[in-house]
């Protein structure tokens, strides 16, 4: 009986173990697959540099200044990219530096959602957010919203803005699921 207990404690950790690990390496996987945006705040140190570790506001244009680095540009790169561009500038004044750079406020990453709902507001995407969970944010739909002339509202790579159409009913029935798509930061939902 006591063995039979040891085993299911034993299966019991293990497990746990388990899904620590797995959790550890999904967090570090997405952590090196997010793109840094404009208003991210970024901590970088410089090992045996303490006047060379500090936090970095990623500026609108998506840049930051560093010292002995200048401007860098993190626009659309990840921690990782971040690192080696600031160790190539770096290194004319300390030979092999040691750098680690992390997103430590996700401020930049943000979507809108406007019009006929209960909350309105920015939202900050922690995580890959479609356009229902965007409206779950906000608090759903107000009484007389437009349900199925909503709005997603998104600037291409040339800063053009397209309308992109959301029909909510059909989400709802399990239908055309394919416009529930995911919202990149800078999407305003417009809740007619």
């Amino acid at each position: 009986m006591i063995s039979n207990k040891i085993n299911k404690l034993h299966f019991l950790l293990m497990t746990v173990l388990l899904l620590c690990a797995f959790g550890k390496a999904s967090a570090e996987s997405q952590s090196q697959n997010y793109t840094v945006q404009p208003g991210d705040v970024l901590h970088v140190a410089v090992w045996k540099e303490e006047d060379l570790t500090l936090d970095v506001l990623v500026r609108p244009d998506g840049h930051f200044s560093f010292p002995l680095a200048g401007d860098i540009n993190a626009n659309g790169k990840n921690a990782q990219q971040i690192t080696v561009e600031l160790a190539k500038k770096i290194k004319k004044y300390i030979p092999d530096p040691v750098i680690t750079v992390s997103v430590v406020q996700i401020l930049g990453n943000k979507i809108f959602v406007i019009g006929k709902v209960n909350n309105p507001g920015e939202f900050i995407m922690s995580h890959d957010i479609d356009v229902m969970q965007a409206m779950s944010m906000a608090g759903g739909a107000s009484t007389f919203a437009g349900l199925n002339k909503i709005k997603i509202l998104r600037r291409d790579n040339k800063g053009k803005q397209v309308a992109i159409p959301f029909k909510y009913a059909d989400v709802e029935a399990g239908r055309n699921l394919e416009q529930n798509i995911l919202l990149q930061p800078g999407d305003v939902v417009v809740v007619p």
